[in-house]
């Protein structure tokens, strides 16, 4: 059996490195899910590419408007409006596929930091699946090292939801090698996520979701 890849970008849209990341997809005919910033989104530009992203047969899912503290760790009040339901009246407008929101785990950690149980409640009122990852092979620290681990990451595993980052202009030169490796390889690459990285699909709990939940 061939090795599964889902490819995933977040925290863009960038106007220099988002354009370079579609341009390297395309060559391949590959799609990817880009997990959007909301304060990217609310520039006429970052809407911009927000929109040559879904037109270019991408997916488009929600990470939050700020980028800034877990989802578990917001103590605001008013988190979920601020982080959530902003930043998806963004993507409403331009976005009627799957709902997704992946959270931010504060370099790609995970656990109960990850969501409230607000955001629970919100996510599953609104009937987004929640996407997780298996592989931060951590291109914002190594733009060069990256690849060398992310392949590693596949080698071990029959399905890789990968985390990389269409922000950063070093890393992503490294992304042409990276999808070559991979086809000639005879990986199988897929927007289809696997349910063991999803603790919430489709507006419905799975079992794994008090693994990344804060209750306190």
């Amino acid at each position: 059996m061939p090795k599964r890849v889902h490819l995933t970008f977040d925290n863009g849209p960038h106007p220099v490195v988002t354009p370079y990341v579609l341009d390297v997809l395309q060559r391949y005919d590959l799609h990817a899910t880009f997990f959007v910033l909301g304060k990217h989104l609310d520039t006429p530009e970052g809407f911009a590419l927000a929109e040559q992203i879904r037109d270019a047969g991408h997916q488009l899912g929600n990470h939050s408007y700020s980028h800034e503290i877990p989802l578990g760790e917001d103590t605001r009040p008013n988190a979920v409006d601020a982080e959530l339901q902003r930043t998806q009246t963004l993507l409403d407008k331009i976005w009627t596929g799957p709902r997704y929101f992946r959270p931010f785990g504060g370099g790609g950690h995970l656990g109960p930091h990850l969501l409230s149980t607000q955001s629970v409640s919100w996510l599953v009122e609104h009937q987004f699946t929640c996407v997780l990852w298996n592989s931060v092979p951590g291109d914002w620290k190594d733009p060069d090292g990256w690849l060398e681990k992310a392949l590693l990451d596949i080698e071990q595993q029959d399905e890789t939801v990968i985390v990389l980052h269409d922000i950063l202009p070093d890393a992503m030169r490294q992304l042409d090698t990276f999808l070559q490796t991979l086809l000639h390889g005879g990986c199988l690459f897929t927007t289809e996520f696997p349910t063991s990285i999803t603790p919430i699909l489709k507006g419905r709990r799975q079992l794994s979701l008090p693994n990344f939940v804060n209750l306190s």
